[in-house]
């Protein structure tokens, strides 16, 4: 039977392994540097130097870059969204690629339509979402909210629905939104949407 310290080891290199399949870049870190300090902790248990640096380093690295990701999620400007044709090629291509991921959490989004309003998140002038809202009169109806999974655990849907001022401009009161997937109403509800009846709805 393994000893502690063996567990110890082992717990440590299941942290690294997990930490790597993350998708989003913040979980990533996070474990990341979670297994580095299990594995600093198993070096010094194992009096063995070349372990303990490597993986303080690693320490130090991911303590580095979580403190940038976190102090650049904090900021207003760490996203932007901007307007964007709804048949621009560019977005086409974009929702394409992602067409699986985005119905795994809203299954009920069936492409772009001449009658919507479409906006692009960026970070870094890159595009990472999408928004598309059909208007009746001061409502708009999103039939997509969509971030991709590197992203999802900053604060996009934050910007979207504050600081951008992208939906008020649109000249909307409030949005509604389909929560087809446990996924997807669980984001709804913490961006503030309230459940009525078949849909989700905020004011703007």
């Amino acid at each position: 039977m393994p000893d502690v310290v063996e567990l110890i080891g082992y717990l440590a290199s299941a942290l690294i392994v997990v930490s790597l399949l993350m998708a989003s870049v913040l979980r990533l870190r996070v474990v990341n540097l979670v297994g580095s300090l299990v594995f600093t902790t198993y070096g010094v248990l194992i009096d063995s130097p070349p372990v303990v640096i490597a993986n303080a380093a690693i320490v130090c690295i991911n303590v580095y870059y979580l403190t940038r990701l976190l102090r650049d999620r904090a900021g207003a400007a760490y996203f932007e969204v901007v307007g964007v044709a709804p048949r621009a090629a560019f977005l086409q291509r974009f929702l394409a690629f992602h067409h699986d991921d985005i119905l795994e959490s809203q299954p009920h989004f069936a492409g772009v339509g001449d009658d919507h309003l479409a906006w692009l998140v960026l970070r870094d002038a890159t595009p990472v979402g999408v928004v598309l809202a059909r208007p009746a009169g001061d409502v708009g109806h999103l039939d997509l909210d969509y971030v991709t999974p590197e992203h999802r655990d900053f604060t996009a849907g934050q910007v979207l629905y504050g600081e951008s001022g992208a939906l008020r401009e649109a000249g909307f009161r409030e949005v509604t939104a389909v929560g087809a997937t446990g996924l997807h109403r669980r984001y709804l509800a913490r961006m503030g949407f309230v459940e009525h009846e078949d849909r989700w709805v905020r004011p703007v």
